[in-house]
């Protein structure tokens, strides 16, 4: 250093990056394997080394700073509609759809397609969340669609573009397309959650109409006005949307097929108003429209459009629990290599006795959430057996509401671990903080979710037993979790209508699904651990918390594998 020189720069750590962020997480490694998805290992490592890498990582971050724009004129003044992303948006769309992430397990489905695919979602979500909401609800439009049986002409045309894994940006009808998005439309400004209250209303077209509009795709053709309040990802080539429906003995709340371009290549009566300021998810264009005599096609029966819609909420909330255990994966990571690199008080942060409690809770964290995730994937995987299905009926509104719940205050306390440096927007954790509430209020709130955990077991007697032949597999050698499994077993024996205590039955499935998890597969020192600071006492609002007797340092070294 010259004289004039005010500091030397040390005591920094890192940027965590060029890691492969598969090859460094054991625990999803063993969940993928134990949950069927093993044949995917080699493209997920390829795709963890991808996704670690310094150019990958910074794409993440331009995308987030060069925010969407809504173009709504041409500048002959046409009504275009259009939204424009910064290029490091497509690169990252571009990944994603080369992955799969929004089709594999419908264009190759078999044993473990589900959980391969929900570790790539996963892996995803540790580094950009904006580009996650596409591929979701394209992902989750396909059941509906292929449940559209009088639609062959629509599916003919639209699903092998869904199915591609070419990402194709371009605004053009879909027959011009390599591959094609899928958004949803279903919230309105006076209901929310409430959908029955949408007022968008739609009228058939009669049929001689529709067949001099649209020839052979003339069948269940119906014209909508209205708006949607959530507008998700108005660049997609079609939205699934709710709309009332008056017509006939089967009125009501129905599903429709709204493209953006019709069969003639114009333009679908789609109006933007206005993309979304919102929090977070800020690369992703979310917005409001209106529909000013929009064409669209029935998908499903008429007046059926909640039964319909419920199938694709199933993927979306499936999803919403992946995309907050990626979130706080990538959380941890960051605060976990800052710990190991940084110096305070004469030794590295992450052997400071109190900061290893901290980051050792929210390592236990991560893993039961990695854990619980991939085993409701596998869930999906086996949906043909109906135990499995009636267990996925519980555990994913459950799951959904108690992970993403506990997010944001995991990305506070990994923030805090890093402390200014953190707060700051060069670093990535301001980011993530701000993505993780996105989930728990997406695709239903809180309430919402805790709500239909109750449903679940009142429809289905089966509820109750699917979950103790899952939670039986954790065997009596923790007496803790035997009676923490006995006393939740036991207040599910009668009918479920205690709405007031809802979230706390929800929590309480999750912690036991997870503590048997646990026991049943992660090393005793991580068990033990996580049964001792969520059973034995209450979870609590602040992480850092964990009893005496906890091996820590065996814990945070299986974290985060030496990369």
């Amino acid at each position: 250093m010259n004289a004039y020189d005010t500091h030397e720069v040390f005591n920094q750590a890192t940027p965590f990056e060029n890691v492969n962020l598969f090859a460094c997480d054991p625990a999803l490694i063993e969940a993928v394997l134990r949950e069927g998805g093993g044949a995917a290992l080699p493209e997920l490592t390829a795709l963890g080394e991808k996704l670690g890498c310094a150019d990958t990582l910074a794409l993440a971050r331009l995308a987030n700073i060069h925010t969407p724009q809504l173009q709504q004129f041409d500048r002959a003044g046409r009504r275009i509609d259009e939204v424009l992303f910064h290029p490091a948006w497509h690169e990252l769309m571009a990944i994603l759809i080369g992955a799969g992430a929004h089709s594999a397990p419908w264009a190759v489905p078999g044993p473990g397609a589900q959980v391969a695919r929900a570790a790539t979602y996963l892996l995803v979500g540790q580094v950009e969340n904006g580009t996650q909401c596409p591929v979701t609800m394209t992902y989750a439009s396909v059941p509906a669609l292929r449940l559209a049986t009088h639609l062959p002409q629509i599916a003919a045309r639209w699903l092998p573009k869904i199915l591609s894994r070419e990402y194709d940006p371009r605004s053009l009808p879909v027959e011009q397309k390599r591959g094609a998005l899928i958004g949803m439309g279903m919230t309105e400004k006076q209901g929310g959650s409430d959908v029955r209250s949408n007022t968008t209303h739609a009228e058939p077209v009669p049929l001689p109409e529709a067949q001099a509009l649209f020839g052979e795709q003339a069948e269940h053709v119906w014209r909508i006005v209205g708006h949607k309040w959530f507008f998700s990802v108005p660049q997609s080539d079609a939205h699934l949307i709710l709309a009332q429906t008056d017509s006939g003995s089967s009125a009501g709340l129905s599903c429709f097929f709204v493209p953006r371009f019709l069969p003639d290549g114009s333009r679908n009566q789609i109006r933007v108003q206005r993309l979304k300021d919102k929090l977070g998810n800020r690369s992703n264009a979310s917005s409001e429209v209106e529909f000013t005599g929009a064409y669209g096609w029935l998908v499903g029966a008429q007046g059926r459009g909640i039964p319909t819609i419920l199938e694709m909420a199933s993927h979306t909330r499936l999803d919403c629990v992946l995309g907050s255990t990626g979130i706080m994966r990538a959380a941890l990571t960051q605060a976990l290599h800052h710990a190991r690199q940084r110096a305070v008080f004469g030794k590295p942060l992450v052997e400071q006795s109190l900061m290893q409690n901290v980051l050792a809770d929210l390592a236990l964290e991560s893993e039961a959430a990695t854990a619980f995730a991939l085993r409701l994937a596998r869930c999906f995987d086996e949906k043909d057996d109906e135990q499995q299905a009636v267990l996925a009926r519980v555990l994913t509104p459950a799951g959904k509401y108690w992970i993403c719940k506990r997010g944001p205050g995991f990305g506070a306390e990994a923030m805090e671990v890093l402390g200014g440096t953190g707060y700051v927007e060069d670093a990535p954790l301001a980011r993530l903080y701000r993505e993780l509430p996105v989930n728990s209020i997406w695709e239903g709130s809180g309430n919402v979710m805790c709500l239909d955990v109750l449903r679940a077991f009142g429809k289905s007697p089966a509820a109750r037993d699917a979950l103790q032949a899952e939670l039986a597999l954790a065997g009596e050698g923790d007496a803790a979790f035997v009676a923490y499994r006995n006393h939740l077993l036991a207040d599910l024996e009668g009918p479920q209508s205690d709405e007031f205590g809802a979230r706390r039955l929800a929590e309480r499935i999750v912690l036991a699904v997870q503590a048997a998890l646990l026991l049943r597969h992660a090393p005793p020192y991580v068990a033990q651990a996580f049964v001792l600071s969520r059973l034995v006492q209450a979870p609590g609002g602040a992480y850092g918390r964990l009893p005496e007797g906890i091996d820590c340092a065996a814990i945070l070294a299986r974290a985060l594998r030496e990369y």
